[in-house]
């Protein structure tokens, strides 16, 4: 029997707008593709998303069985919608609406990167990939016509914005940044604009530091010396990729006491900003004297500056969203109904070979032009008969009436009136 003409759609989670960065830490998969083999034995198709500030899995399925999975893998406290919400909410995410950052354009290679990872643990369907590439496709639309990334700043540039409104200036400060992935380039290319030029960067791979420093003028610093330049430091930007901390509190103590001179009273202060996920900093180091540790969840009040001039072109984005919205969910009506009629013509098929053979037994003795005339002449009788019901299931699908192509379905496959469930 060909399936439902809709493509079942959940996508459960939690982000910045309920957890802070301790519950999303615990949320946290530590080992995506071990969860993707896991899922893929459930879904249809499975994609996870984690960023700094979000963790949300897309299934093609239902929102009970996707709640069901979550709990039996020990996560609580996330919310779930499915259907026509789904894409709506991918759109808003992808268009920076729902991002910690307003606006921020570094979602768009996050969503790519959540796509590439399915795609390569073979949990990639085609609803999925649709969902994914419309979201960056209608996110770059938007970029494009409106403002809303103008002057935005990532997570990245919202911690150097952060130190600056800490201390005032950067200028004849000391920076480290930790970790030269994407959101270490994006730290230190914020830097870098504003014309700094004491900045360290420090990595465990010391070419990866060098080619970083040398994008913006700063000096690389071998990953073993890491504790040498924290105490040379007015600001440490910590953003590595390591799935523990990488700043111990104890090894924090001894550095502070390093910047203690005879005759002051207190160590010089020390401004640690955290922004990786998992955190690189042992929450121990508050309880040092001189010591300042935030987190993403401090960043919460760059972003609400951020949002108060924008907030017009936020406006100007969810027209957009409001607009791409009918047509994306157009799509995957489309989708779904051209996953279903494969299955037609799949039936239908079987059916035209059956009768094909059927006929050139009756022929008996038959030559290879014979045979291709008979076959030609069903592929093309199958191909008519149903070229009016497959525009009216397609259309039927498209336009939300699914219970009109359902039922045609029905009536084709298995004889059913296409009345038999009205009253």
């Amino acid at each position: 029997m060909p399936e439902p003409v809709t493509i079942p759609l959940a996508l459960a989670g939690i982000s910045h707008h309920t957890a802070d960065i301790a519950t999303l830490e615990a949320f946290r998969f530590p080992d995506e593709a071990a969860f993707l083999r896991e899922a893929r034995e459930r879904f249809r198709g499975v994609l996870l998303l984690q960023t700094c500030n979000r963790i949300e899995v897309l299934v093609q399925g239902d929102a009970r069985s996707l709640e069901g999975f979550l709990q039996e893998q020990g996560r609580s406290g996330f919310t779930v919608i499915e259907g026509e919400a789904v894409p709506r909410h991918l759109l808003e995410l992808a268009a920076g609406i729902d991002s910690l950052i307003v606006g921020e354009d570094q979602i768009l290679g996050q969503l790519k990167q959540a796509l590439a990872a399915a795609e390569e643990a073979g949990t990639c369907c085609s609803a999925i990939g649709l969902c994914i590439n419309k979201a960056v496709h209608v996110g770059v639309r938007i970029r494009r016509q409106t403002q809303i990334n103008r002057g935005a700043v990532s997570v990245g540039s919202a911690a150097v914005t952060l130190a600056e409104n800490l201390l005032g200036t950067l200028r004849d400060r000391h920076i480290l940044v930790v970790g030269s992935g994407e959101m270490g380039v994006l730290v230190a290319q914020a830097l870098a604009a504003r014309g700094l030029t004491a900045i360290y960067v420090a990595n465990r791979t010391y070419e990866r530091a060098v080619m970083l420093a040398d994008k913006i003028g700063g000096r690389a610093v071998n990953f073993k010396d890491l504790y040498r330049y924290i105490a040379l430091s007015d600001v440490v930007i910590s953003c590595t990729a390591a799935p523990h901390p990488v700043i111990r509190t104890e090894d924090v103590r001894e550095v502070m006491e390093e910047r203690l001179w005879p005759l002051d009273q207190h160590p010089r202060h020390l401004v640690l900003i955290d922004i990786a996920q998992p955190r690189d900093v042992e929450d121990g180091v508050r309880s040092i004297e001189g010591v300042h540790l935030f987190t993403i969840d401090d960043l919460r009040n760059v972003n609400d500056a951020a949002m108060e001039s924008r907030r017009s072109e936020a406006a100007r984005a969810g027209e957009i969203i409001d607009e791409e919205a009918e047509h994306f969910i157009r799509l995957l009506r489309r989708t779904a109904a051209d996953e279903t009629l494969a299955l037609l013509y799949t039936w239908a098929e079987s059916i035209r070979s059956r009768e094909r053979d059927r006929a050139l037994a009756r022929l008996g003795q038959k030559d290879d032009r014979t045979a291709e005339v008979v076959d030609d002449l069903t592929r093309a009788l199958t191909k008519k008969l149903l070229s009016d019901v497959t525009t009216a299931i397609r259309v039927s699908a498209e336009c939300g009436d699914v219970k009109t192509a359902e039922a045609l379905m029905r009536a084709i496959t298995r004889g059913e009136s296409c009345f038999q469930n009205e009253e």
